[in-house]
């Protein structure tokens, strides 16, 4: 199957959203190559940077539940092919 590597930037302002993005994550946790998380105490927010290489409808799909979530942001940056 077909895989493209991907890069998920999170923002995440609701506090009480990271407990359901987390369970979004371990849920796609087979796809996650790397994540980075920067919380920024001064404006309230948390940054999150999540790598992954997967097949481009489950990307779409994760991306999709994260971007449900109430006070997160999310856009994915993709590479250009997909890998094989």
């Amino acid at each position: 199957m077909e895989t493209r590597i991907a890069l998920l930037a999170i923002l995440v302002e609701n506090e009480e959203s990271v407990e359901a993005l987390n369970d979004i994550l371990h849920q796609y946790r087979r796809y996650i190559i790397g994540r980075m998380g920067i919380p920024y105490r001064e404006k309230q927010v948390n940054i999150m940077s999540i790598a992954v290489d997967a097949p481009q409808d489950v990307i779409s799909a994760m991306s999709g539940k994260i971007g449900k979530l109430s006070g997160v942001c999310s856009k994915t940056a993709y590479t250009r092919g997909s890998r094989g």
